[in-house]
């Protein structure tokens, strides 16, 4: 089939008047499924229910530090279970503090100590007039809603194949002292899917920014989610390529085992430099007696190491891997050549992101909702929720059965086709 722009009107409207009759086919059989966030399926979590035995009324409940893990201490998490965060964040024991269950928690508390406290000793960023950060685009909408939360601007910055437009993010930091940090997903990006090239991640280390509270939050939340064994993304350890270029202060990193083990009940922690740590560590004081040290057990007891958690990622990629094959296969059978979407195809991670024609994205997702299949709203991956052209989907394989997936992928396809050929009609 040639591209919807190289149609008459007589062969747009015919395709509408098919695509509105399998659209209605479709809707018919009554699908009720919610693809809106990133949720591992019931076979993902099942992968992990080992891990409610490892410990039980007569379990030796007692770290290697010799501290019993039901009772109070150990402020920054207990030794082995720093070593294997450790070792999945690529940094030394050292450079790591454990907190509570959710990343998104940990990220959420550092915005709210440089609010109230500031950085490592310069002035609360609640006590400026105006604060900035930058936000790649298409991103991460918790990211957005946390910065957007707490009253500071956001900036847009084009995420490109290599990652964020990296001669846009050095002019304006080096030129703005009211940017103060910048997100970034910078393997298997939300929800590009796109992994930072080292060039990128030289460029961030070795960044000059106005500000000196200036921080990277470097979410590297999929940083082990790899859908295939033998063609993975690799990215620079962004700590040790600041640390060669002398400005190991400007990270804070990020990472959790929410889509390894169980989603909201895993451990999170925070990598950063010896100052950074010492700045958090001031309002962990008095914010907690210790985080919850038994699933701290659980969870190194269960992996292990990291060879352990290797071998549970893939096993989590067998199940994942058919579901973002299907979707790609559905786009690229039912809308190729078409010229009224281009895609993704990442190689881990969670997402697919879609882009349609200028226009399009708010009026596919409320056609896709009205049959039935709820997506990620249109605009959740820009600040503010406003996508500039309209056009990016952020599409969510993981928590729909194979056979749902394959129904939805169909409804999607028609539902992109119909939405194009209307706008293009006009």
């Amino acid at each position: 089939m040639k591209a919807y722009k190289e149609m008459t009107r007589e062969e747009l409207l015919q395709e509408k008047a098919a695509m509105e009759a399998k659209y209605q086919e479709i809707k018919a059989k009554g699908m009720k499924l919610d693809m809106s966030r990133g949720k591992p399926s019931k076979a993902q979590l099942d992968l992990s229910n080992g891990m409610m035995d490892v410990l039980n009324s007569s379990s030796d409940m007692v770290c290697e530090a010799g501290v019993d893990c039901r009772n109070y201490g150990i402020m920054d998490g207990i030794p082995e279970a720093r070593r294997l965060l450790a070792d999945m964040s690529e940094v030394p024991e050292k450079d790591i503090i454990i907190y509570g269950n959710s990343s998104l928690n940990v990220m959420f508390d550092t915005v709210a100590r440089a609010m109230s406290m500031g950085v490592c000793g310069h002035t609360p960023w609640g006590r400026l007039e105006k604060v900035k950060f930058l936000c790649p685009v298409p991103g991460y909408d918790r990211h957005f809603g946390i910065t957007e939360f707490f009253g500071i601007e956001m900036i847009n910055v084009p995420l490109l194949p290599t990652g964020p437009d990296m001669d846009m993010v050095e002019k304006l930091v080096a030129e703005d002292p009211l940017i103060k940090g910048i997100w970034c997903v910078p393997k298997y990006s939300n929800p590009t899917g796109i992994s930072y090239s080292d060039e990128t991640v030289r460029r961030f280390a070795r960044l000059k920014p106005a500000a000196p509270d200036f921080r990277i939050f470097w979410d590297n939340a999929y940083s082990i989610h790899h859908l295939y064994e033998d063609d993975q993304d690799v990215i620079l350890e962004i700590l040790t390529e600041c640390a060669k270029a002398g400005t190991e202060d400007m990270v804070y990193k990020f990472i959790s085992t929410s889509k390894v083990s169980f989603p909201g009940s895993g451990i999170a922690a925070m990598a950063a430099s010896e100052a950074n740590l010492a700045d958090a560590r001031k309002s962990l004081h008095y914010q907690t007696i210790g985080p919850d040290k038994l699933n701290q057990l659980r969870h190194v007891r269960f992996f292990k190491d990291m060879d352990g958690m290797h071998a549970h990622m893939r096993k989590h990629a067998e199940i994942l891997r058919p579901k973002f094959e299907a979707v790609e296969k559905a786009l690229s059978d039912g809308l190729g050549g078409l010229e009224i979407g281009t895609w993704t195809n990442p190689k881990g991670g969670y997402f697919i992101s879609f882009d349609s024609l200028d226009g399009c994205a708010k009026q596919i997702v409320a056609k896709a909702k009205e049959a039935g299949l709820v997506l990620t709203g249109a605009g959740a991956t820009f600040p503010y929720g406003k996508d500039p052209h309209d056009s990016n989907i952020r599409i969510a394989p993981s928590f729909p059965t194979l056979e749902e997936l394959e129904l939805a992928a169909e409804l999607f396809v028609v539902c992109v086709k119909l939405v194009s050929a209307e706008m293009l009609l006009k």
